[in-house]
C-alpha cells in the first residue's frame, strides 16, 4: 500500500497513478441498514478477503462505502446474500482521500482492538453478575438485562475472533453466538411467562442496586468508546451499543422503583420481556448471515 501512494507522490501525475494502483472506490447504497447490527453483519460477511482494504458506514443515509482492489461483482454478491437490499451506486477509482482514510483506519486498529477486548470484559462480566442476582432474587428484569449485555460481549468477542481468520470460519462462530443468544433470549421470555402465571416476589432494593453498578459498568464503555467516536463507523456502532445498555440500565432502575412503590411485579416482567425481545432480534440477525 505505501508503494504505492509513493508512486503517486514521485511522478506528480496522482490521478493516473491512483487507477493503476488498481483500488477502486464503490458505494452501496443498503435499504435495510438502519442499526449497528446491520453493520455488524456487514463487516463480519465482508471480513478476511485480502482484496477488501476498508469499509466505511453512513447508517443515518444508509450507505457503505469499500475500497478494494478485486472484482465488484463477487463483493456485491456477498452482500446480497444479506438480504438487507444493497444495491450498487457507483464504482469508481480510488482518489488521495480514500488512500489516506485507509491508512489512518489501519494505524487505529490496534487501539480500537485494546478497546474491544475492555469492551468484553465489562460486558461479560456484567452478564455473570446480573444473571446470577436475576436467578437470586427473582428479577426478570435483571436477567434480560444479562443477556443484553451477553449479546453485546458476544459482539466484541466476534469483532476480535474474526482477526485473521476464514469466512467461513467467521460464520460459524457467529452462528453460535446466535444459537446462545436464541436460547437464553426464549428461556428469559418463558421465565416471564411463567412468572406471570405463577406469580413472582422481585426484590426492588436488589434490582435497583444491581442495575446501578450496571449502569457504572456501562458508563465506562462509552468513555471508552467515546474516544475513538472519530475513527470510523465500526466504533461509533459500539458506542451505539452501550448507549442502548444505559437506556435499559435505567428501565431496570425504574421497573424497580415502581416495584417498590406498587408491591407489583408486572414493571419487573415488562422490562424484562423488552430486553429479551432485543436479545431474540439480534439473534435473528445473526441468523441471516451465509457462508460463501
Amino acid at each position: 500500500m505505501a508503494s504505492s501512494f509513493d508512486t503517486v507522490r514521485t511522478n506528480g501525475d496522482s490521478k493516473n497513478a491512483y487507477e493503476e494502483s488498481g483500488k477502486r472506490l464503490i458505494v452501496y447504497s443498503v435499504a435495510k441498514m438502519d442499526c449497528p447490527s446491520e453493520e455488524r453483519m456487514i463487516r463480519l460477511a465482508l471480513n478476511g478477503f485480502e482484496e477488501i482494504h476498508s469499509l466505511s458506514f453512513d447508517l443515518s443515509n444508509r450507505r457503505l462505502k469499500v475500497l478494494h482492489d478485486g472484482e465488484t461483482a463477487f463483493i456485491t454478491s456477498k452482500l446480497e446474500t444479506l438480504g438487507l437490499g444493497a444495491s450498487l451506486e457507483r464504482d469508481t477509482a480510488a482518489d488521495s482521500e480514500a488512500i489516506k482514510a485507509e491508512e489512518f483506519s489501519a494505524s487505529s486498529d490496534k487501539q480500537e482492538s485494546r478497546t474491544l477486548c475492555w469492551l468484553l470484559t465489562i460486558n461479560t462480566l456484567l452478564f455473570l453478575v446480573e444473571m446470577t442476582a436475576g436467578l437470586l432474587w427473582q428479577s426478570a428484569g435483571l436477567i434480560g438485562e444479562s443477556l443484553d449485555n451477553f449479546a453485546d460481549a458476544a459482539v466484541y468477542g466476534l469483532s476480535l475472533y474474526a482477526v485473521a481468520r476464514s469466512v467461513n470460519m467467521q460464520i460459524r462462530a457467529a452462528h453460535l453466538a446466535g444459537v446462545l443468544q436464541l436460547v437464553l433470549a426464549l428461556g428469559v421470555l418463558a421465565e416471564v411467562v411463567r412468572r406471570f402465571v405463577f406469580g413472582s416476589e422481585p426484590e426492588s432494593l436488589a434490582m435497583m442496586g444491581i442495575a446501578f453498578v450496571a449502569l457504572i459498568g456501562n458508563t465506562i464503555c462509552l468513555l471508552l468508546i467515546s474516544k475513538h467516536r472519530g475513527g470510523g463507523a465500526h466504533m461509533k456502532a459500539s458506542w451505539i451499543f452501550s448507549a442502548n445498555d444505559v437506556v435499559i440500565n435505567l428501565g431496570v432502575i425504574i421497573a424497580g422503583t415502581l416495584v417498590a412503590l406498587t408491591g407489583s411485579n408486572y414493571p419487573d416482567l415488562i422490562i424484562g420481556s423488552i430486553a429479551g425481545l432485543i436479545v431474540l432480534n439480534g439473534s435473528r440477525r445473526i441468523f441471516a448471515l451465509k457462508g460463501n
